[in-house]
């Protein structure tokens, strides 16, 4: 006889879920169409059908936390098959947003990410941040935030110092991966919980030799994007997608190793166009913009592809940051030092963004998605 279950429904989980993109949830009758249809849905305890179910009720314990809406890549099969316009992947995709809400550290900052009122607010934030410290150290007599002579050899450096950019921008970053620890730390826990109510697993405790292991064995499948190919729906996507992921990784790869050589072995810049990290840096700088812009134009030309605020901050902060970079390179090469140090500004806004903002926006599913792949690798459910 199966256990009973006393089920409380939260409306107000259910309304949330309804205002961030999961409007059609209640046209859900339960046939199992989307769960026959997904093609990356594991054979045992398949998604997305049961998590609708919980949706449907307002079942938030059964939702937050749990691996199955994090390994759903929203291709967009099981919408296209509903045949009450349910739209399943964007059920998900709602609760991947209320999921990263609901863990990251302080919840207020959170909902001011997730919303677009508040976007000037955030970007006003960074702004202050140079500004005020910059004429802070002035005060000291540290000339790190000047107005460079014009004629003047035209580097960044002189218009807002590196030591500068590196004392706002590395307590940051830290901030931001803390917040994640934190967060991901929760999201584990409650995902192997929810695992064993469900009888997914049978192992009490988490093995965390085993799960960096599954951890190491997922990542290939996350660098190729093969779970986007197995896709019908939005297969185009992967391409673009990937371009924005080896954008970014190639990025933090040249940040990190000018961070090296401006604190470690004191190379200041500017650095030869030949230099290879230099090349990487271009290479991937474009493939950011070109990836963004794909996505942007998915978006746009697709009228039945549901997009949220959620979305358009992520493909925006990702083309702006790609732009203002590589515009600063091409305005310092070109001599024009008025448009290097304008644009310059702005690209730091961006990147003190992406720090201190991640881990509240939909790019976070970078983190939770990949914790859910391994876990799901790691109790071995094919």
């Amino acid at each position: 006889m199966a256990d009973a279950y006393l089920v409380e429904p939260d409306v107000g989980f259910i309304n949330e879920v309804s205002a961030l993109g999961g409007g059609d949830l209640k046209k859900c009758y339960q046939c199992a169409t989307c769960a026959v249809a997904c093609p990356i849905s594991p054979d045992s305890h398949p998604f997305p059908r049961k998590e609708m179910i919980a949706a449907s009720w307002g079942l938030k314990d059964k939702l937050v936390g749990n691996g199955d809406v994090w390994l759903c890549h929203n291709c967009g099969d099981c919408t296209t098959l509903c045949p009450r316009g349910a739209r399943p992947g964007d059920v998900l995709s709602a609760i991947r947003q209320y999921s990263i809400m609901e863990y990251a550290t302080p919840k207020k900052l959170a909902k001011f990410v997730s919303n677009p009122k508040k976007l000037p607010i955030l970007l006003a934030i960074p702004a202050v941040i140079f500004i005020v410290l910059g004429l802070v150290f002035r005060l000291f007599g540290v000339h790190w935030f000047n107005i460079p002579p014009v004629g003047d050899h035209i580097w960044q450096s002189h218009f807002i110092n590196n030591y500068l950019v590196d004392i706002i921008m590395v307590p940051t970053f830290n901030a931001a991966i803390i917040i994640f620890a934190l967060g991901l730390k929760r999201f584990i826990t409650d995902m192997h919980a929810n695992a064993l109510a469900s009888g997914q697993t049978d192992r009490e405790k988490i093995d965390p030799v085993g799960f960096v292991k599954a951890l190491v064995r997922v990542v290939p499948t996350i660098m190729v994007h093969s779970k986007f190919n197995e896709c019908s729906e939005n297969k185009d996507r992967a391409t673009a997608h990937m371009m924005v992921l080896f954008g970014f990784i190639g990025l933090f790869i040249v940040t990190a190793s000018f961070f090296m050589a401006e604190w470690v072995f004191h190379i200041e810049g500017p650095y030869s166009q030949l230099n290879p990290i230099k090349w990487l840096g271009n290479i991937a700088g474009i493939s950011l913009v070109i990836g963004a812009i794909l996505l942007i134009k998915n978006r746009l030309t697709r009228s039945d592809l549901l997009s949220t605020y959620w979305d358009w901050y992520l493909v925006g902060l990702a083309f702006a940051l790609g732009i203002t970079g590589m515009l600063t390179q091409m305005f310092r090469l070109a001599g024009m030092g008025g448009a290097t140090y304008f644009i310059y500004f702005f690209h730091l806004l961006f990147i003190w963004t992406l720090f201190a903002y991640t881990p509240f926006s939909k790019l976070g599913h970078i983190a939770y998605r990949t914790m859910a792949m391994a876990y799901n690798e790691y109790i071995g459910r094919k």
